[in-house]
């Protein structure tokens, strides 16, 4: 793997990030993967191909710690990892054996396993035991009502399966469907139903419950403080105003720090905004005539990071609670999940 690192990267890095980002970091969304993985036919042509075919057909944790060491040099990364969801057809043996394989790597380090709707409870618990998995991947693109942009939760995440989740004390990573994400009523609905009759599942609402702007982070906040088991990730957000909002509505102890790695935070652009919309913004899809400035992109994660330090900033938060949400509110949940699942206890 190859990244270019300009000079634009490393004014960006020195002046805004270096004194913000703490020295140890727990990144709780990052993918291990191998191209290899993704078995549909027509994947040459499909649209993965370019930045996860071409660009990073593999993404192993050699590859991790050597973005790392490029994008957040000094400091120490841990990881919560788990596969790339391929669709439509995946590997899922061999993506969850990849996974479990490569975070063995760091024994502070975990994985998540990526689960079908139609894997077994028998299966999961025996690949959970065998494999030491912390929890669970589902995700929309496996839907079994055939729609991953309006799906419902059990739609790709059946009960029974969460049902496993609570009774082992594991974690859920889940990235919501439908357009209005947490702000949907049936997704608002169906996650406190849920996390109500399942207390002991740990669930993670990828991508700031999948609010690129604060416009529906706050219109569901009110409701998500209620639900204590529930984390956030503020992987590939760009807009300081969604993450002030999770972090003012939810409380900065309960969002955590997430690269989105490999491939999208080693990506250069920015997810932005628009009205109800947003989409990445990169160098390959915009015409904007840029001669006026510097028209270069950076790294979408550190686009992500100047936006968390411009929250915290407008937060006030101080030194110990910008660790929490770097690295200690992920280390502690992670431990819960390992120590529950394996019968044993964390003061």
């Amino acid at each position: 793997m190859a990244l270019e690192y300009t000079d634009l990267d490393r004014r960006i890095w020195e002046e805004e990030l270096d004194s913000f980002v703490p020295r140890r970091v727990f990144d709780v969304h990052a993918h291990v993967y191998q191209w290899k993985f993704n078995l549909d036919p027509a994947k040459e042509g499909g649209p993965l191909y370019e930045l996860l075919g071409k660009r990073f057909p593999d993404a192993g944790w050699a590859d991790l710690d050597q973005c790392d060491d490029l994008l957040f040099p000094g400091r120490d990364v841990h990881r919560l990892a788990f596969p790339y969801p391929f669709s439509p057809v995946c590997d899922f043996d061999g993506a969850n054996r990849f996974a479990a394989s490569e975070a063995k790597h760091d024994p502070l380090s975990a994985a998540l396993m990526l689960v079908h709707p139609s894997m077994s409870t028998e299966y999961l618990e025996a690949r959970i035991r065998g494999a030491g998995f912390v929890g669970f991947k589902p995700y929309r693109f496996y839907s079994g009502a055939n729609d991953a942009a309006s799906c419902r939760i059990t739609d790709f995440l059946p009960e029974r399966q969460i049902e496993v989740a609570h009774r082992l004390g594991l974690i859920i990573m889940l990235h919501l469907s439908k357009r209005e994400g947490i702000g949907d009523g049936e997704n608002l609905a169906d996650l406190s139903r849920l996390t109500t009759k399942y207390p002991g599942a740990k669930w993670i609402l990828a991508h700031c419950a999948r609010c690129y702007s604060a416009r529906n982070i706050e219109r569901a906040a009110p409701r998500l403080r209620q639900l204590t088991n529930v984390w956030y990730d503020t992987s590939s957000v760009c807009e300081s105003e969604a993450i002030e909002a999770l972090m003012a509505g939810i409380g900065p102890d309960r969002v955590m720090y997430g690269s989105d790695d490999l491939p999208v935070g080693a990506a250069r652009g920015k997810y932005i905004v628009f009205a109800h919309a947003w989409c990445c913004l990169s160098e390959n899809n915009h015409a904007f005539d840029l001669s006026h400035c510097d028209p270069r992109m950076t790294f979408v994660r550190y686009e992500q990071l100047r936006a968390t330090r411009r929250a915290a900033l407008r937060l006030n938060l101080d030194r110990r609670q910008i660790e929490n949400h770097f690295h200690d509110t992920a280390a502690r949940l992670i431990e819960s999940a390992r120590a529950a699942s394996s019968g044993s206890s964390v003061d």
